[in-house]
């Protein structure tokens, strides 16, 4: 077998306790710039445990970095390894997307001792990311997704009950999810909405108590849209 070919399975590098502390503490500052500038950039869209995903990310991605090494045997291992995780939560924002890649980036820098890259790095995408954030308002609920979750007594044809109230207030909606409660004497409902234009979600709500058979309506944005 040739020589090259023997030394990428062979581990050539090994790093002290304190260079090691050294490389995964300076993960861990630049993970949490990562999550600050995502949380500056992302505002009120931000998902509230995204930016500690991101704190995390970076470390991990720092340890695999140290413990693959130039080490391509181990390298496949862990892809292999790696490769059976499942996600049940899917990143559908491409901006949160481009955030999760930023804090890998930055992981394996730090971990491959690439300290000035990472901070480098780290300006400029912060830079480009305060350029280019969405500068939609906040009190603008017209353009984001929604769930409404209600509660309201057993009744045949809820949906005929509710149809007025969102027709009348919403761009659209479709159910996600039905189910019964208080042993069978109520339904609770979940939809997927997005409120016309102006319309704040506090009027919403109170035009869904204001219906006799309402008895809980619990409204949020969206998963997906944060």
């Amino acid at each position: 077998m040739p020589d090259w070919l023997i030394s990428s399975f062979q581990t050539t590098t090994t790093l002290s306790v304190g260079e090691l502390l050294w490389r995964l503490g300076g993960a861990f500052i630049l993970g949490l710039a990562v999550a600050g500038i995502y949380r500056a950039t992302r505002g009120h869209e931000a998902v509230p445990s995204f930016p500690p995903t991101l704190v995390l990310l970076s470390i991990l991605i720092a340890m695999v970095t140290q413990v693959i090494g130039d080490n391509v045997a181990r390298a496949f291992s862990l892809v292999g390894a790696l490769s059976i995780v499942r996600f049940r939560t899917v990143v559908r924002d491409a901006q949160d997307t481009a955030f999760v890649i930023f804090a890998v980036v930055v992981g394996m820098a730090v971990g491959a001792n690439y300290f000035a890259l990472a901070l480098i790095g780290l300006s400029v995408v912060g830079i480009a990311a305060a350029l280019t954030r969405p500068r939609s308002s906040p009190k603008d609920w017209s353009n984001v997704d929604c769930v409404v979750e209600i509660r309201m007594q057993a009744h045949e044809g809820p949906g005929e009950i509710l149809q007025g109230v969102f027709d009348e207030a919403l761009e659209f909606y479709e159910m996600l999810s039905v189910g019964t409660a208080q042993k069978g004497e109520a339904v609770d409902i979940s939809y997927r909405v997005r409120l016309k234009k102006d319309l704040l979600p506090a009027a919403f709500v109170a035009q869904l108590n204001a219906l006799e058979p309402v008895q809980r309506v619990d409204f949020r944005r969206s998963s997906d849209s944060d």
